[in-house]
């Protein structure tokens, strides 16, 4: 079963036998029990396994980030059904569907993993198959034996199968199951709540999908990855909870960063009483968020799953070794924030041309319904835009901008250019509709 046709193609992970070795020198040298300092050369080499990881054991049934709950388990079911894995159905969603957890491993530590609880954010979810298809084949890898040996890794690939059908964020209630951690009033909130008092994991990972117009910081780049370490009070305290997610957050963000250089966030840390991360943090697993933004040419997020994997994979294998102790916490504590301030299609210096009317000199921001997929443009603003922030830009100096009939309103009185109308343009050499066409620009 195939979901997409389109192929795809790993992302570049060649690294350094010398870094590969100097990282397993540093393991033996401790009796490869300690707690190594973490390194550049370290790093480099867990990105590195992890991509491989995450090229070697794809699955290959899902290639793109919209699915169904049946689609979903039909594509893991060969793996999950593996003997070294064990699936519960641990309730069902607001409509009858099984919400289910895949075990692993037999370890003193105990990680709870939930994706999608946001029905339209799956990333993680499609990196989870591929980490439980690592788990079932595996046998006798290094970082496969150590999870098992070390680990009792317990994940909720698809915690909201109801909002997965439409795609849409909320449960079939149209409730937001991350501002349900308190009230728990959705099965979906129950049954997360009931889990986690059941395991009492030590660690836990929310993962998500964040804006694709988040940027990194006021005018960096689009934030591929953001992380957050979760406040459990008002007063963003650390204690010895917090403080282990936050050197688990700094750990991912050191992995990360060789690959996605200036495009990892940290994720704003204001409490939130009604959700889970923040809950999950007081009720005492120490849990990070991981939040997968954009990346350019991604828009099925299949690069963004595999750095979701050897995130997962490197962090996962961190917390097994007890290395997460020796991160560096200023690798998370120095990363800028999310903002969100950044438009999707700047069509800069064009002459707007409206019939009847002289043509005027204007900027245009397109906004798009599918950021991802760039479909359903739709203009966002007109005018003088130079300090505005875009995705993309689109260098219309000396030429025409002719909108289509789509994007306009014609009366007797004369054409307005509507601001929410779909954004469908002509860039032509002249101010004359015949006049030679350069591009369109806009909708599709």
């Amino acid at each position: 079963m195939r979901l997409f046709t389109a192929s795809w193609t790993a992302p570049a992970s060649v690294m350094s036998a010398l870094a590969l070795a100097a990282c397993a020198n540093s393991a033996a040298s401790s009796g490869g029990e300690a707690t190594p300092p973490v390194s550049d050369c370290c790093s480099a080499s867990v990105l590195s396994e992890g991509l491989r990881i995450a090229d070697r054991y794809r699955v290959a049934a899902i290639t793109r980030r919209r699915f169904t709950h049946a689609e979903y388990w039909r594509a893991v079911g060969p793996y999950t059904r593996s003997a070294g894995l064990v699936t519960n159905v641990i309730g069902r969603s607001m409509l009858g569907k099984e919400i289910r957890s895949v075990t692993f491993g037999h370890g003193p530590i105990t990680v709870l993993l939930w994706s999608q609880m946001h029905g339209d954010e799956a990333t993680a979810t499609m990196a989870l198959a591929d980490i439980f298809r690592f788990l079932a084949e595996a046998v006798g890898d290094s970082v496969h034996e150590r999870l098992g040996r070390e680990l009792t890794i317990v994940a909720v690939p698809m915690l909201n199968p109801d909002g997965a059908e439409l795609f849409q964020r909320e449960n079939a209630a149209g409730i937001d199951i991350n501002r349900d951690g308190r009230a728990r009033v959705s099965p979906e909130a129950r049954i997360l709540k009931a889990l986690r008092d059941t395991l009492k994991p030590q660690f836990g990972f929310n993962l998500h999908d964040q804006g694709a117009r988040n940027l990194v910081g006021e005018h960096g780049l689009p934030a591929a990855i953001a992380l957050l370490a979760p406040a459990y009070d008002i007063a963003r305290s650390y204690n010895d909870v917090r403080e282990r997610a936050r050197l688990v957050a700094a750990t991912i963000a050191t992995t990360l960063a060789s690959n996605i250089a200036g495009r990892v966030a940290r994720y704003d840390d204001t409490f939130n009483p009604r959700a889970f991360g923040d809950l999950m943090q007081q009720w005492g697993t120490s849990t990070v968020l991981i939040e997968s933004g954009a990346l350019p040419r991604d828009p099925e997020k299949q690069r963004l799953r595999a750095l979701n994997v050897a995130a997962i994979v490197g962090a996962l294998d961190a917390i097994a070794r007890g290395s997460y102790r020796s991160a560096d916490k200023a690798a998370y504590e120095a990363l800028p924030f999310n903002s969100t301030s950044v438009n999707d299609l700047l069509i800069r210096g064009g002459q707007l041309v409206l019939p009847g009317e002289p043509p005027v000199r204007v900027d245009v921001a397109i906004n798009y319904d599918d950021v991802l997929g760039r479909t359903g443009g739709r203009v966002r603003e007109v005018g003088d835009l130079q300090a505005t922030v875009a995705m993309d830009t689109v260098d219309a100096t000396g030429l025409y901008l002719h909108p289509a009939s789509s994007a306009v309103t014609t009366r007797e009185q004369g054409t307005w250019l509507r601001i929410g109308a779909p954004a469908l343009f002509d860039l032509r050499k002249g101010p004359a509709a015949t006049s030679e066409l350069v591009r369109k620009v806009g909708e599709r």
